[in-house]
């Protein structure tokens, strides 16, 4: 699964690199090197105007490449209230077509996520023979940006009038599949990326030709991995708390991943998070 992200990109580099048509991010956003469920995440799609709300019948004009903000962990739009959201931060490829949760997002609200790079912990044994998490820092080799698969939700807060400014959250999900290459051997869940070439394909709501998507799901699970890099990193990421580019930095070599003293900065988290351990 993915419990843990990066998102330390500056908001023009992604309006750059997607070649955004609508900004709907009203400030720049500090780096995240510690990204956890219920924070609010960048995520690409391709929407159409409404004429009068969000679940108007006809569009106002053709969809159009958006950035948005939107909190992680998926909401369904059918959900009596908004708090099963911090399950939902994943959704498994194999059933994310049928299972009555995501369904209908992947028919036609699909979204990529970008990230630098993840955290997974590899599960081991100490000397004295007691289990162990190691957290390692996943990412591209070549710098460039993971466009992890992610289908977003639209939510209607009934307690609130329509015209609200909170009347509607916005909430989405990472498609995960088997990690079957070396980042298998760290954990056998991953993220699916969409390789460059399908973003169109998968960002379109007008899309839906099942086999289509799904060829693109399968393009991704065989060329997404691809060129990845991975590092241990300190025990500090543990912590929703700690925060800052220390969290991804390689441990030297021979130790045992317990933070170092002023590693990580630590900060208050937005989710309201205390410390606890990696959420698998």
């Amino acid at each position: 699964m993915c419990g843990r992200f990066v998102s330390a990109r500056k908001r023009l580099e992604l309006l750059e690199e997607f070649a955004v048509e609508r900004d709907r991010v009203a400030d720049d956003r500090n780096p995240d090197y510690n990204v956890a469920p219920t924070r609010r995440i960048y995520a690409v799609m391709d929407r159409a105007e409404k004429a009068d709300d969000e679940q108007a019948a006809e569009p106002a004009s053709p969809p159009q490449r958006e950035l948005r903000l939107v909190r992680w962990g998926l909401v369904p739009s059918w959900s009596k209230d908004a708090a099963g959201g911090a399950r939902m931060i994943n959704a498994r490829a194999e059933t994310v077509a049928v299972k009555p949760a995501f369904r209908g997002a992947f028919a036609r609200r699909r979204c990529i996520i970008p990230a630098d790079g993840y955290y997974e912990w590899q599960a081991g044994v100490d000397e004295a023979d007691k289990k162990t998490k190691q957290p390692f820092y996943i990412y591209r080799s070549d710098g460039g940006i993971l466009c992890f698969a992610g289908l977003y939700e639209l939510w209607r807060d009934g307690s609130l009038p329509a015209d609200h400014e909170d009347a509607w959250l916005w909430t989405a999900t990472i498609i995960t599949t088997d990690a079957t290459d070396e980042i298998g051997k760290i954990h056998d869940r991953t993220p699916m990326v969409i390789p460059r070439q399908s973003w169109d394909d998968w960002l379109d709501p007008a899309n839906k030709d099942k086999e289509l998507l799904l060829a693109t799901m399968v393009a991704a699970t065989s060329s997404g991995a691809g060129g990845l890099a991975s590092h241990p990193v300190s025990t500090a990421v543990n912590s929703v708390r700690n925060n800052g580019p220390d969290l991804i930095k390689p441990l030297p070599d021979g130790s045992s991943g317990q933070p170092a003293g002023g590693g990580a900065s630590a900060r208050g988290s937005s989710s309201g998070q205390a410390d606890r351990p990696p959420l698998f």
